[in-house]
């Protein structure tokens, strides 16, 4: 006997990739890249392994779901100096064990089910965990489809009034996965209104804050929020993690903030939950979030990569620099997402992620389709190479 909500899980996209390319042999003759998968490959920063070597007597003691009382000082200190902002390290600070743990777990503290046609909104496309949450937690999902016309942003528009109404929880990915594209203040606004209005709750997914291209940093929902006058970022909180900003995906580290209402709720199943950040990972977090010139460092070296790479691949496919983060979202001759990844990696040895493995239809249509996701976050010979086979094997199209 197990949990019927399970079946109503859908395959990850890697695990529906695997079986897309089950029957290719990769060309042999060239060494195999990946740009699949977005998992940091740059260095992690010597103060985080210094931080876990100096911290091992921590292991002889059970660590608190609440973390201590100077990692939440530190995260609140770098959210003052990210965002201008001030927030009561005990009550409006929580760390999680990475974003990811989280982003699920906060669908499990919100969402009622016993409520009729409870819904979850999320943007399509998404990161899965959005709605497997949803669905675990025993809601309904709704999609907000990206928009071409708008740097491939949510249209928060196509939803609804009557989806809207039963709507508890909205996910917003800003940047965003796949695209990059940061959400102005003008859509916060809007968002606000309606979970106002509905009292919705805002889920933002801000794990890719740092890795920008413009000059400005990118918007922060708790940012969004205190400069509208939410200053008790009501039904919001903000998911952060230290994985791709300071290239530690292994640690497993990061934080949420902001209305300390939810908060509180948050906290109480955590401690059910087991979700206790290790005193280890605590030191290292209070190091991490306490330097920049890692951060810094690692921001030029995408930079660089990027302005490598873009150009590139623009001769070819429809693609453009984005936001933030460390993909490119480029359309594929043909429209044929699948057919294009099968064939690069059977003619090239190199993977790439279809993008309507990562959508859902919706609105009459795929929106991931025709479009592939390319994570640069190999180093930057790397990277080049993979720019100049995807090249070679799109000039070779009929």
């Amino acid at each position: 006997m197990t949990n019927p909500l399970l079946d109503r899980l859908q395959p990850y996209p890697f695990e529906r990739l695997r079986e897309l390319t089950a029957g290719i042999t990769p060309n042999p003759a060239l060494a195999p890249i990946s740009l699949g998968i977005g998992e940091p490959r740059h260095a992690a920063p010597a103060l985080v392994e210094e931080a876990i070597k100096g911290a091992m007597k921590g292991l002889s003691g059970y660590p608190a779901t609440a973390g201590t009382p100077a990692l939440r000082e530190a995260i609140a200190g770098w959210i003052a100096r990210r965002y201008g902002l001030s927030l009561n390290p005990a009550t409006q600070v929580l760390p999680v064990n990475g974003s990811r743990e989280a982003l699920f777990a906060i669908a499990q503290t919100v969402v009622d089910a016993s409520r009729a046609g409870a819904t979850v909104v999320c943007p399509n496309p998404f990161y899965q965990i959005y709605e497997g949450a949803a669905l675990l937690a025993g809601a309904e999902v709704a999609f907000a489809n990206s928009d071409p016309a708008r740097n491939f942003a949510p249209d928060w528009r196509q939803v609804d009034d009557a989806t809207w109404a039963r709507t508890q929880l909205v996910y917003v990915c800003s940047p965003g996965n796949p695209s990059g594209a940061v959400m102005p203040l003008t859509e916060w606004q809007a968002l606000f209104e309606l979970s106002d209005r509905h009292g919705f709750v805002i889920a933002s997914d801000e794990c890719y804050s740092e890795i920008y291209f413009r000059e400005e940093a990118p918007l922060g929902g708790l940012e969004a929020a205190a400069k509208l006058g939410r200053h008790d970022f009501r039904n919001l909180i903000a998911f952060t993690s230290l994985s791709k900003r300071s290239n530690v995906p292994g640690l497993r580290s990061g934080f949420v903030a902001g209305d300390a209402a939810l908060l509180k709720k948050f906290l109480l199943y955590r401690t059910y939950h087991g979700s206790a950040m290790s005193p280890l990972v605590q030191a290292a977090s209070i190091a991490a979030w306490g330097d920049e010139t890692h951060v810094v460092e690692n921001r030029a070296r995408y930079r660089h990569k990027f302005a490598e790479v873009t150009p590139l691949l623009a001769e070819v496919l429809d693609v453009a620099l984005p936001d933030a983060g460390f993909y490119l979202w480029a359309g594929v001759p043909g429209g044929d997402d699948v057919a294009f990844a099968q064939g690069l990696l059977a003619q090239y040895n190199l993977a790439v992620l279809p993008g309507s493995l990562l959508a859902r239809q919706a609105h009459g249509h795929n929106p991931g389709a025709g479009r592939i996701r390319l994570a640069l976050v190999a180093d930057e010979a790397e990277c080049l190479e993979a720019a100049r086979r995807i090249v070679s094997f799109t000039n070779s199209l009929p």
